[in-house]
């Protein structure tokens, strides 16, 4: 007790030094007007540094709700464009083309927010898992989609997440034809750079040239028809020579994806039931 008692006289100079200058700042700042503001001043931009701060950090933690959000309305508007585009290329042959799609924000799609957790696009067979599942109204077969294209096809799911076939495996085909055209065909990856994929049975006769679009066609009641899947770099022969092989530069980076959308089709039982009659 008596070395406690040491210890606080020994410092209790420096806390009454302290005290008395507290005590004269705020007397200074108190009566005197000019002083007064410089202080009001300095405060306020100290605070003002540490809203804005705060305004960052919080809008930080913020991104990958918007970036999910801004996703799926990327999603929406391309498909409503990509659609747009089509119906315009065959208006001057076929002008019943321009209501016989439905674009995405109709009744007959929903979509389901998610992000990825896991990714491989090196694999000959790569697969992507997300983290929405059952739970979330996610089932196999649905297909899911980036700002920029096709990513794949759910192939399996679990309460909580889902297990997503990439369009970067060599069992994926998707229907696809060649924009304004009914040429069609199947997008299909051979292995190699994660953005080029193939497209296959494109007739002969097809007008085709470089820089040409390739998209979904709709026939498989996992994707609308009209979603972007990239652009013609090369055309080569069919290895039987009866048609051509495309080479496509596919609009969808799948190594630098972080946010994508599950498409439900919802009529696509009804669909499905039509074709098994």
């Amino acid at each position: 007790m008596h070395d406690f008692i040491e210890r606080i006289t020994a410092y209790v100079h420096w806390a009454l030094f302290l005290l008395l200058e507290a005590l004269s700042g705020f007397l200074l700042f108190q009566y005197n007007h000019y002083q007064g503001s410089i202080w009001f001043t300095q405060a306020n931009t100290v605070a003002a540094q540490v809203h804005e701060w705060e305004a960052k950090a919080l809008s930080y933690l913020r991104m990958p709700a918007e970036n999910a959000a801004l996703v799926r309305r990327n999603i929406i508007l391309q498909q409503q464009l990509d659609i747009l585009r089509h119906n315009l290329a065959l208006a001057g042959t076929d002008t019943t083309t321009l209501n016989s799609q439905q674009p995405m924000a109709s009744g007959q799609w929903s979509t389901i927010e998610a992000r990825i957790i896991d990714n491989s696009v090196r694999k000959r067979d790569n697969m992507i898992v997300i983290d929405v599942g059952s739970e979330d109204g996610v089932a196999p077969e649905m297909g899911v989609l980036s700002g920029t294209g096709v990513v794949g096809i759910v192939s399996g799911v679990t309460p909580h997440h889902a297990l997503v076939m990439s369009i970067l495996n060599s069992h994926s085909s998707i229907s696809c034809r060649l924009r304004g055209t009914e040429y069609f065909g199947y997008l299909k990856w051979k292995g190699g750079t994660p953005l080029r994929a193939y497209m296959d049975d494109v007739p002969r006769h097809a007008h085709i040239k470089k820089g040409d679009i390739v998209e979904t066609s709709g026939f498989s009641n996992v994707f609308p028809a009209g979603i972007f899947l990239g652009k013609v770099a090369e055309i080569k022969n069919s290895s039987d020579g009866l048609a051509y092989e495309l080479e496509i530069l596919l609009s969808t980076d799948i190594a630098n994806l972080r946010h994508v959308n599950v498409i439900n089709n919802l009529i696509k039982e009804e669909l499905d039931s039509l074709v098994a009659q």
